[in-house]
């Protein structure tokens, strides 16, 4: 009788995928060298992914969907400004927190045929960008800017964690900086400064 597949051995395999790939890159990722630094058999790979490609698959969407958990789990407001402000210093201490992970999904590049996987966290903060607005807190004008506002507030938060990471930024002071950036940006979209203030202290007050 076959045995069961345990979570666990996925788990630890694509933990040490990820450290891998932060560390050495991924050329440095093989079979060989996962299954020895994971305790198992290489036959594992194949058990759980199907092979390494699929691994790699799995890794991305399974770090990409840790963010949107985490971004889902921020609590909506009356405030959408103070909301999109929690949202990215979440995101901020999820990248911080899980350096090889992070670095994982920035770092290797995404397998041939590969979905988007973090498309998702782009359209969480496309959400709450469009929030903000309908809210009155942002002059967006044209619709389609959503998204292109979404992605910038998604390059301050990477940003942020990027340079923290490669250690060309002290870990201690991210939050101001990626607060006082969002700052502004909000005030660029239209919100009046003393409001977008308000709002990022009241985020920074009960955030992660």
């Amino acid at each position: 009788m076959p045995r069961a597949a345990d979570p666990a051995v996925r788990e630890k395999l694509l933990s040490v995928a990820a450290h891998v790939l932060a560390v050495d890159g991924p050329r440095a990722l093989s079979t060989r060298r996962l299954a020895a630094e994971a305790g198992t058999s290489t036959m594992s790979v194949y058990t759980y992914f199907g092979g390494m490609d699929q691994l790699r698959r799995e890794l991305r969407r399974d770090g990409f969907a840790r963010l949107c958990v985490a971004l889902d789990d921020v609590p909506s407001t009356p405030d959408p400004v103070a909301d999109l402000a929690a949202a990215v210093l979440t995101y901020v201490t999820v990248g911080v927190d899980n350096p090889a992970v992070y670095r994982a999904l920035f770092v290797d590049s995404p397998p041939e045929r590969d979905d988007d996987a973090g498309a998702g966290v782009h359209d969480r903060l496309t959400d709450l960008v469009r929030r903000c607005a309908e809210a009155g807190r942002f002059d967006l004008g044209e619709p389609a800017l959503a998204s292109m506002w979404a992605a910038e507030v998604w390059l301050t938060a990477h940003g942020a964690v990027h340079l923290t990471q490669a250690g060309l930024l002290a870990a201690e002071p991210i939050r101001f900086l990626a607060t006082d950036m969002l700052y502004r940006l909000l005030v660029g979209y239209g919100d009046r400064p003393e409001r977008a203030r308000a709002s990022i202290d009241e985020a920074a007050g009960s955030g992660p």
